[in-house]
C-alpha cells in the first residue's frame, strides 16, 4: 500500500458523516475520494476543496479501488456495499449491523490488538463507548449488573424526523425510550461480559452525551481506589481523561474522547458510581471511526484525529 491511502464515506451528508469529512480533511496519510450522498449528489463538500458528493452503488464504490471505505449509513442499510467491497479494503462500519458478529470490535481502548491490521471493523455505539469505559476497569470486582442512567443529544436520533429529535418537542424537556433492551445495552453486555442495565433518554442540546453508572461491588472499596483503579486502567490512553470531579454533560460536547470522574463510593463501601462524559458524534462515533481506520491501515492511531 501508499503512503497515502484513498479513502471514501458513503453516507457522507449525516451528522457523523460530515464530522468524518471534516476530520479526514485534514488527515496526512488520507486522500478522500469519495463523498456519498443521494440528497447531496453534485453538491461541493464543505470541508474539501474539489470534492463533490455522489450519488453512487456498492458496484460502484467497489469499482473505485479504495483502500477504505467507511459506512457511516443507518443500521440495517450498509449490507450491499460491505458485501460488494473486496476482501482487502478495509470497512469501517459505524451501524449496528456487525457489531454481533465476527468483525472485530473497534473499541481501541479495550480491543487495540485486535483492531490493528483488521479489514472488517464494527465501530462502537455511542452510549456504548462511554458506558464499557466507565465499568471496563471494575468488571472483575461487579456483584450484579451496573445500572447505567445515560443521556445523549438530540444528534444521536439521526437525521430522520422523529420525537427524539424535533427540537419543539425537546424544549424544556427530557425523554426516556428504549428502557429495556436498548441495543447499546446488549452490545456492552455482550463485549464486558457482564450483564449491563440500561435507561437511554435524550434532552434538548444538539450534541453531548453522559452516562452515571451504578455498580455494586463483591468487596468494600472506598473512592480512593476506585478513582486509582481507574487511573491506571487509562493512564496511556490518549483518547480517555480521568479525574476526581464529577463531569457534566456539557464537559463532553465537543470533546475528543472520553472524560471518567466523579468516582463514589457508598457508605457501606459496595456501591460505586463512576460518570463518563463524550460528544456522541465525536470519540462517540467519528473520531472512533477514525482511530480504528488508522489502527487498520498500520499509520498512527491519532493520525488526523490531533
Amino acid at each position: 500500500m501508499s503512503d497515502v491511502f484513498a479513502v471514501g464515506v458513503v453516507g457522507a451528508r449525516g451528522h457523523t458523516g460530515a464530522e468524518l469529512m471534516r476530520i479526514l480533511s485534514n488527515h496526512p496519510s488520507v486522500r478522500v475520494e469519495l463523498a456519498g450522498s443521494r440528497e447531496l449528489a453534485g453538491q461541493p463538500v464543505p470541508s474539501i476543496a474539489g470534492l463533490e458528493y455522489e450519488s453512487l452503488g456498492p458496484a460502484a464504490v467497489t469499482d473505485r479501488r479504495l483502500d477504505a471505505v467507511i459506512l457511516a449509513l443507518p443500521d440495517g442499510v450498509g449490507a450491499p456495499w460491505a458485501e460488494a467491497v473486496s476482501e482487502n479494503t478495509v470497512i469501517v462500519d459505524i451501524s449496528a449491523d456487525h457489531r454481533f458478529d465476527d468483525w472485530v470490535y473497534g473499541l481501541p481502548e479495550l480491543n487495540r490488538e485486535k483492531i490493528a491490521g483488521a479489514r472488517r471493523i464494527a465501530n462502537p455505539g455511542c452510549y456504548a463507548t462511554a458506558l464499557q469505559l466507565a465499568v471496563a476497569p471494575f468488571v472483575d470486582q461487579l456483584d450484579g449488573p451496573p445500572v447505567v442512567f445515560g443521556v445523549s443529544g438530540y444528534s444521536g436520533a439521526g437525521t430522520a424526523p422523529s420525537p427524539r429529535n424535533d427540537p419543539e418537542n425537546l424544549r424544556d424537556n427530557l425523554i426516556p425510550y428504549r428502557l429495556t433492551g436498548h441495543h447499546h445495552e446488549r452490545e456492552a453486555t455482550r463485549h464486558l461480559g457482564h450483564t449491563v442495565r440500561f435507561m437511554p433518554h435524550v434532552h434538548p442540546a444538539f450534541r453531548g452525551l453522559l452516562v452515571t453508572a451504578h455498580m455494586l461491588l463483591r468487596t468494600a472499596s472506598n473512592g480512593d481506589e476506585a478513582f486509582g483503579r481507574l487511573g491506571t486502567a487509562y493512564e496511556y490512553e490518549p483518547l480517555v481523561e480521568v479525574q476526581e470531579e464529577i463531569p457534566t454533560l456539557r464537559d463532553g460536547t465537543d470533546l475528543t474522547g472520553v472524560l471518567i470522574g466523579g468516582a463514589t463510593v457508598s457508605e457501606d463501601g459496595l456501591g460505586l458510581t463512576v460518570v463518563a462524559v463524550e460528544d456522541n458524534l465525536l470519540k462517540g462515533a467519528a473520531v472512533q471511526a477514525v482511530q480504528n481506520l488508522n489502527l487498520a491501515l498500520g499509520v498512527p492511531e491519532l493520525s488526523g484525529i490531533e
